[in-house]
């Protein structure tokens, strides 16, 4: 029902197709994007685009930013899985690529990390599990991540549903950190994600699910008391953000265990 290309900016061709209902740009995020909540034939979608390419204020370029939308097309194109919104294909505008999902409901965790932190520890474990699953799911085709942190994530406390969004920095197979500082939260990031020429493979990914389970079951920290997991999962958690394991495949097979017992 989406055309391959259009010849107006995004806004304008949602307005005169459908209804928008919100947009997130500069007052909600830094990146330079700018996405739409959008009823069309009583169907709501989530459109998302690298924004105003002539917009002088972002960090990154325009090209920059939509190689990286783009690149979010083609893992929304291969990879399938309950934690992402379905994928309905890109069109090409006067903006660059523009992404169509179905919307999904949920409140944003980077801004109520606080209420899913005060939820039962079991509640929380099976979000976990979830996610891990899809990194199980990305590192088996390929796809390390990058740029993952809490706010790149929905919940919907109603109904239990975890969506993950946002995965414009996640590229396919190992990675060169071109960048020094890469793009992150710090409670989240691998140490080579700081370190200009360092390998970005499936132990960063690794280690970042590992911080995500110290932030959400914890207080980010490796201090016991304060995780409300078993000893089991403790010492996979701090194997991974220590010593590291060899491969997420390696973490992931370990955490399984852990919850298990």
């Amino acid at each position: 029902m989406f055309p391959a290309k259009i010849d107006e900016p995004p806004a304008a061709y949602l307005q005169t197709n459908g209804e928008i209902f919100a947009e997130f740009g500069a007052t909600t995020q830094d990146s330079g994007n700018i996405s739409y909540g959008v009823t069309i034939d009583n169907h709501r979608y989530f459109v998302k685009t690298a924004g105003d390419p002539d917009d002088p204020k972002p960090f990154s370029p325009a090209p920059v930013r939509q190689e990286a939308v783009r690149r979010a097309g083609r893992l929304a194109a291969e990879i399938e899985h309950d934690l992402l919104p379905a994928y309905h294909g890109l069109i090409e505008t006067p903006w660059g690529p523009a992404l169509i999902f179905d919307w999904r409901d949920g409140d944003h965790l980077g801004t109520h990390l606080e209420r899913f932190r005060a939820l039962s520890a079991d509640e929380i474990s099976e979000a976990l599990n979830q996610l891990y699953d899809l990194h199980d799911v990305l590192t088996s085709s390929g796809w390390v991540e990058g740029d993952f942190y809490d706010g790149s994530l929905l919940y919907d406390f109603d109904t239990q549903q975890l969506t993950v969004m946002d995965l414009d920095d996640y590229r396919p197979g190992a990675y060169s950190n071109d960048m020094g500082r890469m793009f992150g939260s710090t409670r989240f990031m691998a140490p080579e994600q700081f370190e200009l020429g360092a390998e970005i493979d499936d132990r960063t990914t690794a280690f970042v699910m590992a911080r995500t389970a110290l932030v959400f079951l914890a207080d980010g920290t490796l201090d016991r008391p304060a995780f409300r997991g078993t000893d089991a999962q403790y010492a996979v958690l701090q194997e991974a953000t220590t010593t590291r394991f060899d491969s997420y495949q390696a973490f992931y097979s370990a955490w399984l265990e852990a919850s298990s017992m």
